[in-house]
C-alpha cells in the first residue's frame, strides 16, 4: 500500500509534488497550534527546547538537502563547484535580509518596543505572526526547489532527498506552530484566534514551494544557485531569528540540546531517504 502510494505520488508532475509536500508542512503548523484549544500555556523550557529543535533541522537540512546536492550539481555541470553555491547562498541570505529591513515584525519573546522592520502601529499578533511568516518562506521554497531539482534528474537531486526535506520541515513546523499560537493565547487571545494565527503563518510555504518547483522547471541552469539561495536564507533565519529567541531566558542548555537533536534527527532522514 505504502509503495503503492509513493510510486503514485512520483508520477504527479513536480510542482504538483510541491504543493502536496509544502501543504503538509502547513498542516503540521496547524496541528501544533491546535495545542492551544487543549492548553492555556507552556513551559518556556519547552519553547526554548522546540525552538532549538527548529534551527537544528534548518542547518542539517541546508547543507544535506541543499548545499551538497547544489555543489555536486555544479561540478557535474563543468562549472567551479563553490562559486554557484556561494553566489546563491550569498543572494538567498541578502534576500532575507532585505525583507528583514523592511517587513514589519515581532520575532517570538521580544517586547513590543523591539519589533523590527520598518515602524508601524500594527498590533502585537499581527507583528508575530509576520515574524514566523518571514522564517517560512525560505522553508516553502527549499521544498519546491528540492522537488524541482528531483524531477530534471541532474547528480546530486533525488526524489527521497526531497522527501525527506519535506518531514524534516514538517517536523520541526510543529513547535513553530505551538511557539505562535501559546504566547497568543497567554497573552488573552481566544484560542480559535491564537490557532488562526498560529496555523495562518505556514500558509506561504505552499505558496513558495509551488514558485521555487516552477522556477527550477523552467530556468534549469539556476538549479545550483536555487538550492543555495534556499540554504542561505533558512540560515539567515536561523541565526538572526531562531538562535536569538532561545537565548532570551535560562533556557540555554536546553534549546542546545533541542538544536542538537534536531540536526540529528535531519541528518538521518536525509541520509536514509536519500
Amino acid at each position: 500500500m505504502f509503495n503503492s502510494v509513493i510510486q503514485d505520488f512520483t508520477e504527479l508532475h513536480p510542482v504538483v509534488q510541491a504543493l502536496i509536500a509544502t501543504t503538509f508542512t502547513w498542516l503540521v503548523t496547524a496541528a501544533g497550534a491546535s495545542l492551544v484549544f487543549f492548553f492555556k500555556t507552556m513551559s518556556r523550557a519547552w519553547l526554548d527546547g522546540m525552538l532549538g529543535f527548529t534551527g537544528g533541522v534548518m542547518i542539517a537540512a541546508s547543507y544535506w538537502s541543499l548545499l551538497a546536492p547544489s555543489i555536486e550539481m555544479s561540478e557535474s555541470q563543468g562549472m567551479t563547484p563553490w562559486l554557484p553555491p556561494a553566489i546563491g547562498f550569498a543572494a538567498g541570505a541578502l534576500f532575507l535580509f532585505g525583507l528583514d529591513k523592511w517587513v514589519p515584525h515581532l520575532h517570538l519573546n521580544f517586547g513590543k518596543d523591539e519589533s523590527e522592520g520598518m515602524k508601524t502601529q500594527w498590533k502585537r499578533t499581527t507583528l508575530l505572526v509576520l515574524a514566523i511568516t518571514l522564517h517560512n518562506i525560505p522553508e516553502g521554497l527549499a521544498v519546491g526547489v528540492a522537488f524541482g531539482a528531483a524531477a530534471v534528474g541532474l547528480n546530486g537531486a533525488e526524489m527521497g532527498a526531497a522527501v525527506a526535506l519535506a518531514i524534516g520541515i514538517g517536523l520541526q513546523n510543529f513547535p513553530e506552530g505551538i511557539a505562535v499560537s501559546m504566547p497568543l493565547r497567554r497573552s488573552g487571545v481566544s484560542r480559535r484566534k491564537a490557532f488562526f494565527y498560529g496555523q495562518l503563518s505556514a500558509i506561504v510555504e505552499p505558496i513558495a514551494g509551488v514558485i521555487g518547483a516552477a522556477a527550477v522547471m523552467v530556468f534549469q541552469p539556476i538549479l545550483p544557485y536555487a538550492l543555495a539561495f534556499a540554504a542561505g536564507a533558512m540560515i539567515y533565519v536561523v541565526i538572526e531569528e531562531v538562535v536569538p529567541e532561545t537565548q532570551r531566558d535560562r533556557n540555554t542548555d536546553i534549546a542546545a540540546l533541542g538544536f542538537i537533536g534536531g540536526f540529528i534527527v535531519m541528518m538521518v532522514l536525509d541520509v536514509a531517504l536519500g
